[in-house]
């Protein structure tokens, strides 16, 4: 086993940044979507949704700056083309979408499916006794679990 100057095993990190541009690219079409969504919510709920929504866009803005930012200190390249995002993406896209519970659905079909993602990398990383990626993404599961939470609430549904 050959180590990196972080003392990761060299071939555990190529395949967890592998993972993470994964993660990236279905994070750019979730971001994405919240874009839409926000700019073309409709209806009397849409001065909280529009609100809401910039709120969640700023926050997963951030989270595919950090998701990048740890692909770069494993030593690899993160994805950074629409090409690339739309090859790995199983992020569903949705597209012109106005209606309160449809955007609400969507939301949280995006984040069930980072979720399913985000679990795999965490049990990878902890395997390779990663901490900075388990740290990341134990964050990342917890914020999401909850936003679903309220996501499904809102729509009057249970997890």
């Amino acid at each position: 086993m050959t180590l990196n100057s972080l003392g990761l095993d060299t071939f555990k990190t190529k395949e967890l940044a592998s993972d993470l541009n994964h993660l990236l690219a279905n994070f750019q079409i979730y971001y994405q979507n919240l874009r839409g969504i926000h700019w073309n919510i409709k209806g009397k709920r849409f001065f909280d949704l529009h609100v809401k929504f910039e709120e969640l866009y700023t926050d997963a803005n951030v989270k595919v700056d950090e998701i990048a930012e740890r692909v770069l200190t494993l030593g690899e390249t993160p994805l950074h083309t629409f090409e690339d995002y739309s090859a790995k993406a199983v992020v569903p896209v949705g597209k012109n979408i106005s209606q309160d519970e449809l955007a609400v659905t969507l939301i949280i079909d995006s984040l069930t499916a980072l979720l399913k993602i985000e679990r795999q990398i965490l049990e990878r990383s902890d395997e390779a006794n990663d901490e900075g990626t388990n740290s990341m993404m134990s964050d990342f599961i917890t914020e999401q679990e909850k936003t679903v939470w309220m996501m499904k609430a809102w729509l009057g549904q249970s997890v």
